[in-house]
């Protein structure tokens, strides 16, 4: 007996073209999503906001940190160094007792000076002894000459006596003289060989050690250095291209390898005229001094510096990329500086801040006042200028419409500008264009090919953004 087959359905006409229909609108739909959005304007330049900070313009350089006040203690007189009493790192005020030195063979030689001294003087009571019987024995010639009882000549020979004694203790007193100032030199040594600190401070250095002979013939020996921590000196070098830049008194800061987010600020106090040349690179020395009163700063630091050239804080702040500059750039006036977030520049200029001296870790926020900027070497409101920015005007974030638009630039450094006018916060700017991506290599190709994550392969260092 034959089984019964069941008899396949057969779907309805209108159906069936519905479906293919959807069908083929779902495919499109997924393509469109799949390749058409990769046309996106937002798949192809990198966008950024518009927002508000601080901007530097920088002088940077490399330094390192002296004390402003020291001294080299050395020896004055020749000897073995008999005792130390101070050693690295102790507190010494002025007229304290450093060091001595054996004074032996000085108060020797005082000594002996002093016997010299005495002698002479003995001999000093002598001369004016027979001084005063030369003179007694002229006048006696002179009374028997008035006599007519003595000859002529026997009153010249005492008269003659008379000088020669005179003279001799002229004579005598001048070598005693002589002696005496070396005397007083010999005094001057013994006291010499006790050694006191000249100024109060921090020794931060001895190059003598106890029991060392010592020999100023030559040279004076330096035995330690003393210096003054309170107050630290930053000696930097700066390019003949960037010198030009530095004023004297102009903001400037510094960080240290140990605190490198905590910045010391100062004046610049000197630039030195004379160059140092080093591999024919000329570089200018340009120092400025930071207080130090908790003795964080040690000598022969190294110091990352930077000399403020201008500043702007709580401005406009826009990538300098973004920024095309125009070639004949208009002088704008000094009272347009800040633009107050909603398109309007005020009339006049806030006061620049102020330059704080001493370590900090950032300015009082009194000195932060918003759209507050300078231009730090001259001390005045930097000059701006006009630039051309793309802005997305509308609100679709894949496909924008971006126009260009003419800003004001002010303080700029290498990285963000600042602008006076023309944007608004928030808004979003064209800052680069993205870089199409490579071809996916196939498996033959990519054998013995740079291993993944490596400089040029697929998701290593190769690949970027076009700025």
């Amino acid at each position: 007996m034959n089984a019964l087959v069941p008899r396949a359905r057969s779907w309805p006409r209108p159906l069936a073209v519905t479906l293919l229909a959807l069908a083929l609108g779902m495919g499109g739909w997924w393509a469109w999503t799949a390749w058409g959005s990769s046309k996106a304007k937002s798949d192809e330049y990198i966008f950024a906001t518009v927002q508000r900070g601080d901007i530097e313009d920088v002088v940077g350089a490399t330094g390192s940190l002296q004390p402003r006040d020291y001294v080299d203690v050395g020896a004055q007189v020749s000897g073995q160094l008999k005792k130390l009493h101070v050693e690295v790192g102790t507190e010494v005020k002025e007229g304290q007792l450093l060091a001595e030195i054996d004074a032996e063979q000085s108060a020797a030689r005082v000594d002996a000076n002093r016997a010299s001294l005495r002698a002479q003087q003995a001999t000093l009571v002598e001369r004016q002894v027979s001084l005063e019987k030369a003179e007694r024995d002229l006048q006696r010639q002179k009374n028997l000459m008035a006599e007519e009882a003595t000859t002529t000549e026997q009153v010249q020979n005492a008269e003659t006596a008379v000088r020669t004694a005179a003279t001799q203790i002229n004579t005598l007193k001048a070598q005693m003289q002589q002696q005496q100032a070396s005397m007083r030199v010999e005094e001057a040594n013994l006291k010499f060989t006790k050694i006191y600190a000249p100024m109060s401070g921090t020794v931060i250095s001895i190059t003598a050690r106890q029991g060392q002979t010592l020999n100023t013939n030559q040279s004076a020996p330096t035995l330690l250095r003393i210096a003054d921590l309170s107050t630290m000196t930053v000696q930097t070098q700066v390019g003949e291209a960037d010198v030009a830049k530095l004023r004297q008194g102009m903001s400037s800061y510094f960080t240290t390898l140990g605190s490198p987010g905590r910045r010391f600020y100062g004046e610049l106090r000197k630039i030195e005229p004379t160059p140092t040349v080093t591999n024919n690179v000329v570089l200018y020395n340009a120092l400025f001094d930071v207080p130090n009163p908790n003795k964080v700063l040690m000598p022969q630091m190294t110091a990352q510096v930077f000399f403020v050239v201008a500043e702007a804080r709580d401005v406009l702040a826009v990538p300098v990329s973004a920024l095309t500059f125009q070639r004949a750039a208009r002088s704008q006036p000094s009272a347009a500086v800040a633009d107050d977030g909603n398109g309007a520049t005020p009339a006049s200029a806030t006061e620049a801040s102020k330059t704080t001296s001493g370590p900090s870790v950032d300015r009082p926020r009194a000195e932060r006042s918003r759209g507050t900027r300078r231009d730090a070497a001259a001390n005045t409101p930097a000059t701006p200028r006009r630039a051309i920015v793309k802005v997305a005007t509308s609100n679709d974030e894949r496909n924008p419409t971006i126009v260009e638009r003419d800003v004001t630039v002010g303080v700029a450094s290498r990285v963000n500008a600042e602008i006076v006018s023309g944007l608004k916060e928030g808004e979003r700017i064209v800052v680069g264009v993205k870089m199409p991506e490579a071809p996916a290599k196939s498996a033959a190709q990519t054998k013995g090919a740079t291993p993944l994550g490596a400089a040029g392969a697929p998701g290593g260092m190769g690949g970027g953004f076009k700025r």
